[in-house]
């Protein structure tokens, strides 16, 4: 299986913090890859390396194109969607509103928003309600099915299930592999270990800016040493 996104000698940080040591990671199309770390490890720094939102120097190729250094709006169209940890609705217009200014204005999409809404029915009677006074699960939802509609090769989401009902985080684990079934590829940060090991085929731990394991879910588990050491459990 080739490689989607492939990312060599990576750093990036904030102002004169490093926080990024060198990353090398890879996503190949159709999977769903873990990113797992404890807090302050470098998880969203990376994310938003990707997305072109903070100054990086590396390399980051997207279906084997160059993409370090590209304005975000330009890698969002080249086919990555982000899902950031803060959700970013349009508060003021509603959820209708929010999810048409997702959907793909040129080409076919394999995403409609009927599609969302069977994916979350949660939505289908608050189409018409400001996304501003939604519940955090809703937000959450929303977001992700807007990502949806611009019909990503690669979903990045920043953790989708924080703070969220058991109920929810089985409904977003659910929606998270149907995407992948349907030839999406993910990068998941999750603080919910059990979510992220369940529904990944592959997991790189980090800590301090670095990668410090690449494996299978099974492998990690296996692993009580690194697990004590890079994770909180």
């Amino acid at each position: 299986m080739s490689d989607l996104l492939r990312i060599t000698d990576l750093f990036a940080g904030y102002d004169n913090s490093s926080v990024l040591q060198g990353i090398n990671l890879s996503v190949r199309s159709g999977e769903i890859v873990a990113l797992l770390g404890r807090n302050g490890a470098g998880r969203s720094t990376l994310v938003k390396s990707i997305m072109g939102l903070i100054k990086a120097r590396g390399s980051i190729r997207f279906h084997d194109q160059e993409i370090l250094g590209w304005p975000t709006y330009r890698i969002a169209r080249a086919g990555i969607a982000y899902v950031a940890e803060s959700r970013d609705v349009f508060p003021t217009l509603t959820v209708a509103q929010n999810l048409q200014l997702g959907e793909k204005r040129r080409g076919t999409s394999r995403w409609s928003m009927t599609d969302m809404i069977r994916l979350f029915p949660h939505l289908e009677k608050r189409l018409q309600v400001p996304a501003g006074v939604l519940s955090g699960g809703e937000q959450q939802m929303l977001a992700l099915a807007r990502a949806m509609l611009i019909d990503p090769a690669l979903l990045i989401v920043d953790e989708p299930t924080e703070g969220l009902a058991p109920q929810l985080v089985e409904l977003i684990a659910a929606f998270l592999q149907e995407v992948r079934d349907q030839g999406t590829a993910i990068l998941l940060i999750e603080q919910k270990q059990s979510i992220a090991l369940s529904i990944s085929q592959r997991v790189y731990l980090m800590g301090h800016g670095q990668i410090v394991h690449e494996g299978t879910p099974e492998n990690l588990i296996e692993h009580d040493v690194l697990c004590r050491e890079w994770l909180t459990i």
